[in-house]
Order: C-alpha cells, then sequence, then structure tokens
C-alpha cells in the first residue's frame, strides 16, 4: 500500500475522531490512518506529563510505564525541516470504474445496454468493479473516473479488510467458481440507493443482491481475515468472528476508546513543578531509595541550581509519585470529586494561582437569587465551585468498530474490554491536554436520597432499567445500569449546557460535562477547553454567580418538550426506534452534541428532572420550585 495525498487534521481530532485506524475520505483518494509505528519518533514529539493517566493506562493495557506524546503540530514552513506528518496507508483497493457509453462524456454514469446485457433493462446502471493491480494498466482505463468502493467488511474487534468480491458473488450459487476471473460490476437497480437495488454480477452469469451480506445468520462475507491494515499488509491476526459489511464512511466505523482525567492538585506542587519540568533527565531516577541515581543528575548544573531548595528526600518522593501516578487504586471519578469538594471558599490575596487546578466555592449567598427571597431550587443545591483554571488530558488506547464501549459512570473501562491495538509493539499512546474554565454544581445529598426513596421514582427507574436489560440482552452486552441518581444528574446535565450557551459566550458544542455520583455526593462538572490555547474566556465560569437562574430556565424549558406527548410517554425508547435507553428525552429537549456528553447521549430522562406530560410524580423539581 502507499500513502495517499497530503491531507491536514486537527491535532485534537487525531484523539477524538481521526486516530489509528479511523477511515477516512481525501479529495482524492480514500485512507486508513496508520499506527503509531508511522508516526514521528516520540523524540521528535512534545511529551503530555499526566502521571495519574500514564499508571491508569499501564493498568489498562499491561504496557510498562508508558508515556504519553501529543500528535504532532504540523509540517513546518522551513523545506529544510524534516516533514512530521501522521502516515497514512491507501484504504480499500477495490474501485468503481465509470464506463461511459458512446458519445456520452465520461464521467457520466452508464444506462441501459452500453454496460449491461440487452435482455436486462431493469437496471438503471452498472459499473465496474476492479482491483487496484488491474488499475494499474492506464491505457485500458485511459480516461476513466474511478471512486474508492465504499463497502468493506470489518468486525467489532476493529479488524477490517476489503470484500472479497469474487468469493462474495459465486458462492451465491450452487456450483459457483470463485476461481473465475471475469470483469464484475456493480448494478444499479433501483434509485433509493438501498442495499436491496445494489447487485454485485460477474459476466460468467453468477449475480448476488448486496443486502444479503448483512445476513450475520448466513456468514455471506466468511469469517474474518483478522487483518489490521493500519499497521501494514501483513499484520494479520486470529479471529473467529464472522466478517460483517461495513460503510466505510457511516457513524460505527470507528469507535475510539478514550481515558480523559483532571489534573488535581498537589500539595508539593513547587517541588512537582521542578521535577516536571526536568523529567527528561530525572526519570532515570528508579525510586524514593536511588539517591545515587539523583546524585549522578545533580552533577549538571541547570538541574543541581533547580533541585538545591528542596531537600534530597523531597526530590525523591516527587520522582516516586510521578513515577506511579498516585494511588491507581482510586477511581478516576471519585479522585476528582475529592479534589473538587476539598477546595476552599473565598479568594484570598495571597492564594497562589496554578495554571493547572484553580478553584474556589462559591458562599451561598454569593449563587442565590439576588433580591434575597431566595429560590426553591436553591434549596436542593448543596455547594457551586468555580474552577478558573483547569486541565483535561485525553489519551486514546485502542478503538472498536459497530458498537462503542463507553466508560462506567466512574470513567473506568471494564478489564477484559477488546480493542484494537494503536501499534504492533505499543510502548506509548496519543494524549491532548485540554485547558479550560468550568463550573461545579452539587445537590443536596439528603434531598437526593429523599427523592430515591419515593414509590414514583423507584418504578420509573425501573422501567428505565427494563429498557436497559432489553438494549444489553439484544447485543450481549457487559454494560451496567448506572442507577436513578447518574440518569437524574446526567440529564440535569445536558439541561443545564443548553441555558449556559444562551449567554456565557461559548457554544453547546464546546461544553463538556463530567458526571459525579460517586458515595452518596452527587455532582456536574461543566466545562470548556482547548489544546491550543489556555482555553478559559472567564464567560463559563462567571455564570456560576447566576446558576440558579440557569437552574430554573432548564427546567421551565424541560418540561415541555416539541414532541410531546410521544416523547414524554417513551414512544422513542420502543425497539423499534432503538432507543432502549433512553426514557423522555430526544434531539428536541434533551439531547447534546457527542462531543459534549460522556455518555453518547444514552441515560437521559426529562421526567426524573421535572414533570412531564402523563409523568408528573418523579421529578427531582417539583413545578412549584421553578
Amino acid at each position: 500500500m502507499t500513502p495517499p495525498a497530503h491531507g491536514q487534521i486537527r491535532r485534537g481530532q487525531v484523539v477524538t475522531t481521526w486516530g489509528p485506524g479511523a477511515l477516512l475520505d481525501l479529495p482524492e483518494h480514500s485512507a486508513i490512518m496508520a499506527g503509531l509505528d508511522k508516526w514521528p519518533s516520540p523524540g521528535k514529539l512534545g511529551e503530555v506529563l499526566e502521571p495519574r493517566l500514564s499508571r491508569k493506562l499501564e493498568v489498562m493495557t499491561g504496557v510498562s510505564r508508558p508515556r504519553l506524546y501529543a500528535p504532532p503540530v504540523g509540517e513546518s514552513r522551513d523545506f529544510r525541516a524534516e516533514p512530521l506528518g501522521i502516515g497514512a496507508w491507501r484504504f480499500p483497493e477495490w474501485f468503481l470504474v465509470q464506463e461511459p457509453p458512446p458519445g456520452r462524456a465520461s464521467g457520466a454514469r452508464s444506462r441501459g445496454s452500453a454496460s449491461v446485457p440487452s435482455g436486462d433493462r431493469s437496471r438503471v446502471g452498472s459499473r465496474r468493479l476492479v482491483h487496484r493491480k488491474e488499475l494499474d494498466d492506464r491505457r485500458r482505463f485511459d480516461r476513466r473516473r474511478t471512486v474508492p468502493v465504499v463497502f468493506v467488511q470489518a468486525c467489532p474487534k476493529g479488524h477490517v479488510d476489503d470484500v472479497d468480491w469474487r468469493a462474495f458473488v459465486h458462492s451465491a450459487d450452487e456450483g459457483g467458481n470463485p476461481s473465475c476471473r471475469r470483469q464484475l460490476w456493480l448494478d444499479e437497480t433501483g434509485t433509493a440507493g438501498d442495499l436491496g437495488d445494489l447487485v454485485v454480477r460477474c459476466e460468467c452469469g453468477s449475480s448476488r443482491r448486496l443486502y444479503e451480506a448483512t445476513d450475520l445468520s448466513a456468514q455471506a462475507l466468511g469469517t474474518c481475515t483478522g487483518a489490521r491494515p493500519w499497521l501494514g499488509a501483513h499484520a494479520h491476526q486470529s479471529c473467529g468472528h464472522p466478517a460483517r459489511l461495513l460503510v466505510r464512511t457511516a457513524t460505527n466505523a470507528y469507535f475510539p476508546q478514550i481515558v480523559s482525567v483532571l489534573s488535581l492538585p498537589n500539595p508539593r506542587s513547587e517541588v512537582r513543578r521542578v521535577v516536571e519540568a526536568h523529567w527528561d533527565a530525572l526519570q532515570i531516577v528508579e525510586g524514593s531509595a536511588d539517591e545515587v541515581g539523583l546524585g549522578i543528575v545533580k552533577r549538571y548544573p541547570h538541574i543541581a541550581e533547580a533541585l538545591n531548595p528542596f531537600d534530597d528526600d523531597r526530590v525523591l518522593e516527587a520522582i516516586e509519585e510521578m513515577k506511579g501516578g498516585g494511588n491507581v487504586d482510586q477511581r478516576v471519578k471519585p479522585a476528582e470529586l475529592a479534589a473538587i469538594l476539598d477546595v476552599p471558599e473565598g479568594y484570598g490575596d495571597d492564594v497562589p494561582i496554578d495554571p493547572k487546578f484553580h478553584a474556589r466555592r462559591l458562599p451561598r449567598d454569593a449563587w442565590r437569587l439576588g433580591d434575597g427571597t431566595g429560590s426553591p431550587v436553591a434549596d436542593r443545591i448543596e455547594c457551586v465551585v468555580q474552577l478558573h483554571r483547569l486541565r483535561a488530558v485525553l489519551a486514546l488506547v485502542g478503538f472498536t468498530r459497530f458498537e462503542a464501549t463507553a466508560p462506567d459512570i466512574h470513567g473506568e473501562y471494564e478489564s477484559d474490554v477488546e480493542r484494537a491495538d494503536l501499534a504492533l509493539d505499543p510502548e506509548w499512546f496519543p494524549a491532548v491536554e485540554n485547558r479550560g474554565e468550568g463550573v461545579f454544581v452539587q445537590l443536596d445529598t439528603e434531598a437526593v436520597q429523599r427523592w430515591l426513596r419515593r414509590d414514583a421514582v423507584q418504578a420509573r427507574v425501573s422501567a428505565l432499567q427494563a429498557y436497559h436489560d432489553a438494549w444489553i440482552k439484544a447485543r450481549q452486552s457487559k454494560r451496567v445500569f448506572p442507577g436513578g441518581p447518574y440518569i437524574l444528574l446526567h440529564t440535569l446535565s445536558h439541561l443545564l449546557i443548553q441555558s449556559l450557551a444562551m449567554r456565557c459566550g461559548y457554544p453547546a458544542a464546546s461544553i463538556r460535562e463530567r458526571v459525579y455520583a460517586e458515595d452518596n455526593s452527587y455532582g456536574v462538572l461543566l466545562y470548556t477547553g482547548s489544546p491550543d490555547a489556555d482555553g478559559t474566556l472567564g464567560g463559563l465560569v462567571q455564570q456560576a454567580r447566576q446558576i440558579v437562574g440557569h437552574l430554573e430556565h432548564a427546567c421551565r424549558a424541560a418540561a415541555l418538550c416539541s414532541n410531546d406527548p410521544i416523547c414524554a410517554q417513551d414512544g422513542l425508547a420502543s425497539t423499534v426506534e432503538g432507543r432502549q435507553l433512553l426514557g423522555a428525552a430526544c434531539h428536541a429537549c434533551a439531547l447534546v452534541a457527542e462531543t459534549s456528553c460522556e455518555m453518547r447521549n444514552d441515560y437521559l430522562d426529562r421526567a426524573l428532572v421535572v414533570p412531564v406530560v402523563g409523568r408528573e410524580d418523579a421529578a427531582f423539581f417539583p413545578a412549584r420550585s421553578w
């Protein structure tokens, strides 16, 4: 395979959308993003330091002390500099060739008898289906427009390969000849573009409708070949899954598995900062007992000068923490929630600003309604925290196809999750850091517990769990039901995003959420960030002082959806619609951009937040409160 023409994507997209193994269309080519082996060497990339995330990846993947590197910025305008682009391979290798009839311009789709036997007038268009090797003969296909075929075969483990079109078309007929090498055609028998209108035909007389390839029970495409073209032409694995037809431009062609953490404050921030600044040299120190190694490193004058203010024991302890990543047994979100709830109240003149995490708890009278009358909504809020500076690090560890594997409500992936590797022998992972600002809102714990004990709420949560159970049974998934408090917080988070976007200066698609339902503490963090700048304008964090007004606005907007009463009665959660993980929620009310949602717009229900049509008794915020 040969690399395609040059194309450009943003650094953040490499981790979230177009990572290794992703299928993408360029203006004149189709390609698959190459694995990390075809990236620039790590020494030419910027390292992202986040020990807690590195340690998490070590436990998940088994890679010893993995390091994190940011994708390259792009090619330098200096012609003397070495290019730092990311490799890609041409894929797929089957093409459709447009055959113009005599007298018609090249590139026009053939009609009638020009490429279809005269006895069959039902076909309205045909195109040659050819392999790349046949296209090498430029004289035969001179001035013919070719486009990569849009259909490939794949499996949920990430493997992807060209469809064996000859085996597919000839295996339909008893006694077919798979070794036949006559010309293949893709016929269109209708104008709707459905799979039922597409027929793969061989000039020997064999033909087969393409929709038959979607029948997994028949295994029309055979067993998955285990091909991993993003790692090279000979990187096959054994795989027993049946091959499935995949439209390479579809949204289910690539689901990245991303682990994200917030950088947390460290009580030894000064020594930690110095150690991070000189980590390239200090990483050779083995641990807290390696005074010899530290002494060797301190022979460099600039390092010795930087470490002189600190005792060797503190420096060695900071190095040990950097390598260990802190307490790995503590899950991602509980550690973050504890750090957020531990921030002090108010603002002091002598408080240093940590560029990675600077937060303050607002006094209660600062976020209640300014007229002094208060609000019933405010009585259900425990605290509000302004995060003036925060840093979120996202790392790509693998991907799947067809079915997404999302982290659980604690931000963790299951230990037995199958994922496609990013390299033949991965030693590092791509990561980006987003810096920005945010607002954290904690619900009153006692109010949530009283709400959970109500019979109507328990009945509603049981109905949502029944939807969930039907969904995992149909897909043989191991996803665990998140529970009523998470669905309440998740829905409230989406409603707040829509309200905040009206006044904070950021579009709704740029505001992200982190939902915390941990150890009888319930809160929502809404934040925004950018990998290319500090990512903070102050607009979002200042909305914390008007959070009660935003909550009231969100409740009023959620009480009635333009799709009610169908939405309120779970019409969109039926098996036919395939939305079993939703209650009273749809695109007109509670769903937001998937870049904002941590659960892919699943597990939402307005009825748990506010009274809706026909379901007024399970709401956390009753109508009289807003």
